[in-house]
């Protein structure tokens, strides 16, 4: 048996195997090597761009303007606490329109797939309601709905503001997810419905716990991404006048001081929701998560 530390290969292992494993660990040797030459130019090629883009703002010659009228820390720390209260209500709207959207886009796109006959009128409806809510830009929607279902003057239908703007914002989105449902529903393969059906289950029962659960599992990303753009619009339903919301708050107290800092404010609460989402977003179709 050689000795250890001698430096003599070892009588017991083949010579192929000694190469291979050698080749391997001057692999991982060069991939650990390049690994780190590239973070190391990517930090520095950050720090190159950053600060050069970051010394063309501040060396500017209307810097000082634009720091007083978008970044004025005490106009920052007055309003900032009035936004955060109101940003609980841009919260709220969008958790509330969300669970509309997820069960309103599902309920259409399983319309649009129905093949009986009888549900042929059920299907054209909810063609005609993807087609015309895609459509018609969210804002206009909002004004539309804001403004012209108080207008009608009828008993029972809603006038508050912040309703109607979610009911835009649902309608609007519904179209959307239902379009991503529907390109979920139809990847799966009709031999795992047909497979469903083979075990005794019905139509019914082989869509929930057989299709369904496939289709929504694919959809996760586009739904993901669907909702960080939800998360950004329940900021229009400031259009209508809703009080308490964080942008229109933001803009009410930009319009009295004639400084845009407060709306700055917003954008960055708006970014602590938004941000994580797509990080989420990124995990969740990574390529490690996939193989795991």
């Amino acid at each position: 048996m050689a000795e250890r530390g001698s430096g003599r290969p070892d009588p017991g292992v083949a010579p192929a195997a000694t190469t291979a494993r050698d080749r391997r660990l001057e692999r991982e040797a060069v991939r650990r090597q390049r690994a780190r030459r590239g973070a190391t130019i990517a930090a520095v090629s950050t720090i190159v761009v950053l600060g050069g883009f970051t010394a063309l703002i501040l060396t500017s010659p209307g810097w000082d303007e634009v720091q007083r009228t978008f970044f004025s820390p005490e106009d920052f720390a007055e309003v900032f606490p009035e936004v955060l209260e109101a940003f609980w209500l841009d919260i709220r709207v969008f958790m509330v329109v969300e669970v509309v959207v997820l069960v309103l886009g599902l309920v259409v796109a399983i319309a649009r797939l129905a093949k009986a006959p009888a549900l042929f009128p059920v299907r054209m409806l909810a063609v005609v309601y993807t087609d015309v809510f895609r459509g018609v830009p969210t804002i206009l929607l909002i004004y539309l709905i804001g403004f012209g279902i108080p207008a009608l003057d009828l008993e029972g239908l809603p006038t508050e503001p912040v309703v109607l703007g979610g009911i835009a914002l649902a309608l609007s989105y519904g179209a959307y997810v239902a379009e991503v449902y529907r390109a979920g529903l139809r990847s799966i393969h009709p031999g795992q419905r047909e497979a469903g059906l083979s075990i005794g289950l019905t139509e019914s029962q082989a869509m929930r716990h057989v299709v369904l659960p496939q289709a929504v599992r694919r959809v996760g990303p586009p739904l993901l991404n669907d909702f960080i753009a939800l998360q950004k619009d329940v900021a229009l339903i400031s259009v209508l006048g809703v009080a308490g919301e964080a942008f229109r708050v933001a803009q009410i107290e930009a319009q009295s001081t004639f400084n845009y800092t407060p709306l700055l404010a917003a954008a960055l609460l708006y970014l602590c929701i938004t941000i994580p989402m797509a990080r989420l977003l990124d995990w969740w179709d990574s390529p490690e998560r996939a193989r795991g």
